[in-house]
């Protein structure tokens, strides 16, 4: 879960997404997936452009990447609000805002190796993806990285490599990477991660307890980490296989 400061639509864009919402209760199926294809359009326009969301790789990406997909099936109509949404196991889809953010963060380029940790629904991964990433994504909980894998391969994305496991401890076999984004909160940036940035690389990370995170980005640069306060934020703790928090 992540929560950040929200910008209000204006009553043209509330007008709108409830009439295409309306829409999808009878719609067939083409005009139905033309209305989730009109929703993202808004999504992009009012709330990543619409904010400080200005990186084109990352707003175009978004403008693809169908993110009702990856959402249970009873909440589609309400992909692309600007909330999180659950997707089960206590575990959320992040905001579509607090995505391109982190998305923008990273400064991702064609062909780079990203690490993601907290695979989820895999909606991350796949729009790292669409932006020309090597996505290398674990998920500590099986019943979500198994959802994630169902619903990335029909979508094509072949350069997303799943893996169940501790995320805390990254992927040492294909490090380094280039990137580093995190979608859970530990209360401290995990040694292991580091040592797995590549030199100038990037990592995007929610840090501290609970109900006091900063979302806060890491380079590395002549081997030493440089950090840089974000935003404050609210995501789900980070924890191993038993459940414990670190």
């Amino acid at each position: 879960m992540n929560t950040v400061p929200n910008r209000p639509a204006n009553s043209f864009q509330i007008l709108l997404l409830a009439a295409l919402l309306a829409l999808q209760a009878y719609a067939p199926s083409e005009a139905l997936a033309e209305s989730f294809a009109e929703l993202r359009r808004q999504m992009v326009q009012y709330q990543l452009k619409g904010r400080d969301i200005s990186d084109a790789r990352v707003l175009k990406a978004m403008s693809i990447v169908p993110r009702h997909r990856f959402v249970p099936e009873k909440l589609q109509k309400m992909a692309y609000q600007d909330t999180p949404l659950p997707i089960g196991h206590g575990q959320t889809i992040s905001q579509p805002y607090i995505v391109a953010l982190m998305s923008q963060l990273l400064a991702v380029k064609p062909g780079q190796r990203i690490l993601e940790i907290g695979t989820g629904s895999g909606y991350q991964a796949a729009v790292l993806a669409e932006m020309g990433a090597s996505v290398y994504s674990i998920e500590i909980v099986p019943e979500l990285g198994r959802q994630a894998q169902k619903t990335i391969e029909p979508l094509g994305y072949e350069t997303i490599h799943l893996k169940i496991g501790d995320g805390y401890q990254g992927w040492p076999r294909h490090a380094p990477f280039d990137g580093i984004i995190v979608t859970c909160a530990p209360t401290r940036i995990p040694v292991p991660l580091k040592t797995q940035l590549a030199e100038a690389g990037r990592m995007v990370i929610p840090v501290g307890p609970r109900h006091h995170q900063q979302l806060v980005m890491l380079t590395k640069k002549h081997g030493e980490i440089r950090q840089q306060k974000v935003v404050d934020v609210r995501f789900v703790p980070m924890v191993d296989a038993s459940g414990r928090t670190y």
